[in-house]
C-alpha cells in the first residue's frame, strides 16, 4: 500500500468538544469523524483497525465452535414484548413505528432475537449445544454519548448466544467461550483482568467482565495481587473487618454535635477514629396496585462503617428470610418518610429509640463492633457507646452492603486486595432459562419431552475496543497501537523519494519483500518533510518505522525505529527486512 493511494487525515489540534484522551487521538489521527452527538463516520484508518480486531475475534470464535449468522438492526416489537423488555429498558431503547403504525425497535442486543431463530430451528438434543454469533451494528439512546467510541450512541459489538440443553452443558459452553474471550484479548496484545460481575439488567446468574487496564477507566477492578481472584467493584465481597464483636465498655451517652452532620466531622469533633462510627442511610420500598397506585412502603435502614461507603448493586440483593426485600427495586426515602420514622432530618440519624419500625440492615463489620458512635435521631446530636444487645436490638440481617477498599482481606483468604481502573469491552453471561422460558423457547430432550434451552451470551464491543486500546497505550505523540490492530504494522519513511532513484528504488523493493512476507506495510510516497512525516504516523501510532535516504543508502544503512523505542537503530539495508520480520509480532 503506497500513502498515495489511501486517505490519510491527520489534525494537529483535537476539536473542542473532544473530552478524552482516545477522543482526542482518534479525531486527530483521522480514525473517526463526527456526524452528530454519539454518531461517528469509521474513516479508512479507523476502520482498518475495526477489521483486524474483528478479524481476531471470528477466528477465536470460529475455533470454539461457535457459528456466525447476522441478525438484523431492526427488530419486530413483538418479540421484545414478550420478555417483558420492550417496556422494561427505557430510554435507551429506540423505538420506532413503520408506515403501518407497527412497533418496532433499534437493536442494542439480540437475546430476543435469537431465541426466536433457536426455538424454530433448534428442535431436538441432538442439535445441541450450539452458538450463534454476529459483529453487527448496534444503538443505545445514550441521554449523554461522550468519549467518542467509549459512549457513543451507535457502536458494534460482536455478540454469541450458547443453547444447551442441561446446567452441565451450558457451564462448558461458558468455559469455553470464557477460554475463547481470554484467546482474543491475548491476540489483541491488551492487558486485561478478567473479574468477576454483576450480572445487571440482563439477567443470569455466573458473569465475568474483561477490563482493559487503564488509568481513565470507569470501572474500579478489585484483585489480589498473590491470588486469582478478581472482581468488579459492585461485586467484589467485602469480609468482616473485625472477626468478633467485643464486650460493651463504656456507657450509653448523647452528646452535642452541633452542626456535625457527617460521619468525619462527628469523628474529629469527638476526637474519635472514623472507624469508630457507623454511617446511617434510609431507603424504602414500594408495593403497588394494578393501577400501578402505591399501596403500602416499607422504610429500611442500612448500617455501615463510617469510613465505607454503600454498593447499591448489593443493597439490590437484600432479602430477609420472610421473603422482604430490595431486589424488586428500591429508592431513597423522602424526608417525610425519615423524620415520621426516626423524628429527626438526615444527618444525625440512628438506629436507636426509633419512632416507627423499620427494617435494620448491617454492614458485616458493623454487626460486630462494640462501643460505637451514631446519630440520636436528634438534630445537634449524636450517640456515643452503642452496643448491639444492650442498646437496640439485632438487625434483621447482616450482609455484605459495602463496597470494598484497598488493602481489605482477600475473601478467598490469600492475601489483600488492591484496586485499579479498568474499561470493560467484553461481558460473559450465563443466563439460564430467562429468555427461553419468557419466550418458551422449547427443544425435545431425550425422553421425548419439551425442554427448556439453558442459555448463555457473550459479547465483545467491537469500536470500544479501539479507544480502551488508546487509552491504555498513548504518550504526548500520539496513539501507541499493538501489532496486532494497528491500521499498518509498518511505516517506510523515504527522504525524497519523489527526487531520488536510489531512495524510490530502495523503499519499493523493501515493500514489496515486507507485503510478500504477509506484513502489513504502508509507504509514505507522498513527499512530505521528515519531521511532518513522522509525525503523522507517531500521532497514527504505526509500531514500526524503517527510514530510508540517499546519505544513508551510500553508506549501505537504513534507520528502524519501533513506536516506543527512544531513538533510532541503523541497520544494514541488506538486513533490514529480516531485523522487521523478527520485530513483528502479529
Amino acid at each position: 500500500m503506497q500513502a498515495s493511494q489511501f486517505f490519510i487525515s491527520t489534525l494537529k489540534e483535537a476539536p473542542t468538544d473532544a473530552e478524552i484522551v482516545s477522543h482526542k487521538l482518534m479525531m486527530r489521527a483521522g480514525f473517526i469523524k463526527k456526524l452528530g452527538a454519539g454518531l461517528y463516520n469509521y474513516m479508512p484508518m479507523g476502520l482498518r483497525t475495526i477489521r483486524k480486531v474483528e478479524g481476531i475475534i471470528r477466528e477465536e470464535m470460529s475455533r470454539a465452535g461457535a457459528v456466525e449468522l447476522l441478525m438484523p438492526v431492526v427488530q419486530p416489537a413483538e418479540l421484545w414484548q414478550e420478555t417483558g423488555r420492550f417496556d422494561k429498558m427505557g430510554p435507551e431503547l429506540l423505538r420506532v413505528k413503520d408506515r403501518h403504525g407497527r412497533d418496532f425497535i433499534i437493536q442494542p442486543t439480540s437475546e430476543e432475537v435469537v431465541t426466536d431463530i433457536a426455538r424454530q430451528e433448534l428442535r431436538s438434543y441432538r442439535q445441541l449445544p450450539k452458538n450463534f454469533y454476529h459483529v453487527q451494528t448496534k444503538f443505545r439512546d445514550e441521554r449523554r454519548p461522550r468519549f467518542g467510541v467509549m459512549r457513543g450512541r451507535e457502536f458494534t459489538m460482536k455478540d454469541a448466544y450458547s443453547f444447551d440443553r442441561d446446567v452441565a452443558s451450558a457451564g462448558k459452553s461458558y468455559d469455553t467461550m470464557f477460554a475463547a474471550y481470554s484467546r482474543i484479548f491475548d491476540r489483541l496484545g491488551l492487558q486485561y483482568r478478567a473479574v468477576a460481575a454483576d450480572t445487571g439488567a440482563i439477567g443470569g446468574d455466573r458473569s465475568h467482565e474483561f477490563q482493559v487496564i487503564a488509568e481513565t477507566g470507569e470501572d474500579a477492578i478489585v484483585y489480589c495481587p498473590t491470588s486469582d481472584y478478581a472482581a468488579n467493584i459492585e461485586l467484589a465481597e467485602g469480609v468482616a473487618l473485625i472477626i468478633a464483636r467485643g464486650a460493651a465498655s463504656v456507657a450509653l451517652e448523647k452528646v452535642a454535635t452541633p452542626g456535625k452532620s457527617t460521619c468525619g466531622d462527628v469523628a474529629a469533633f469527638l476526637g474519635l477514629p472514623l472507624a469508630q462510627t457507623v454511617k446511617s442511610l434510609v431507603l424504602a420500598t414500594d408495593e403497588t396496585n394494578e393501577a400501578g397506585e402505591i399501596v403500602k412502603s416499607t422504610v429500611w435502614l442500612l448500617l455501615v462503617r463510617g469510613d465505607h461507603e454503600l454498593n447499591e448493586v448489593k443493597a439490590g440483593k437484600i432479602e430477609l428470610a420472610d421473603g422482604q426485600g430490595l431486589k424488586a427495586g428500591f429508592r431513597f426515602a423522602t424526608e417525610k418518610e425519615i423524620v415520621e420514622h426516626f423524628g429527626c432530618k438526615p444527618g444525625y440519624l440512628g438506629p436507636v429509640q426509633l419512632l416507627k419500625p423499620v427494617k435494620v440492615v448491617a454492614d458485616r463489620t458493623v454487626a460486630n463492633m462494640a462501643d460505637f458512635v451514631c446519630g440520636a435521631n436528634d438534630e445537634g446530636f449524636h450517640l456515643k457507646g452503642v452496643n448491639w444487645g444492650r442498646d437496640l436490638p439485632e438487625p434483621d440481617l447482616v450482609t455484605d452492603l459495602r463496597n470494598v477498599v484497598e488493602g481489605d482481606p482477600s475473601p478467598d483468604g490469600k492475601g489483600v486486595l488492591a484496586i485499579q481502573r479498568g474499561i470493560e469491552v467484553g461481558h460473559v453471561f450465563y443466563l439460564g432459562t430467562k429468555y427461553s422460558k419468557a419466550m418458551n423457547a422449547t427443544f425435545l430432550d431425550e425422553d421425548g419431552r419439551p425442554k427448556h434451552f439453558e442459555m448463555g451470551c457473550y459479547g465483545i464491543g467491537v469500536t470500544r475496543i479501539l479507544g480502551a486500546a488508546i487509552e491504555q497505550k498513548h504518550d504526548e505523540r500520539g496513539i501507541i497501537w499493538p501489532d496486532s490492530i494497528a491500521p499498518f504494522t509498518v511505516v517506510i519513511c523515504p527522504i525524497g523519494y519523489d527526487r531520488s532513484a536510489d531512495v524510490k528504488a530502495a523503499a519499493d523493493q523493501l515493500h514489496d519483500d515486507l507485503a510478500a512476507a504477509g506484513i502489513d506495510v504502508i509507504l509514505d510516497d507522498r513527499g512530505e518533510r521528515p519531521g511532518a512525516m513522522f509525525a503523522d504516523w507517531e500521532l497514527i501510532g504505526v509500531p514500526h518505522r524503517v527510514v530510508l535516504g540517499d546519505k544513508g543508502l551510500k553508506d549501505g544503512i537504513a534507520e528502524y525505529q519501533g513506536r516506543q523505542d527512544k531513538e533510532a537503530t541503523k541497520v544494514a539495508v541488506a538486513d533490514v527486512a529480516a531485523w522487521v520480520k523478527a520485530r513483528v509480532k502479529v
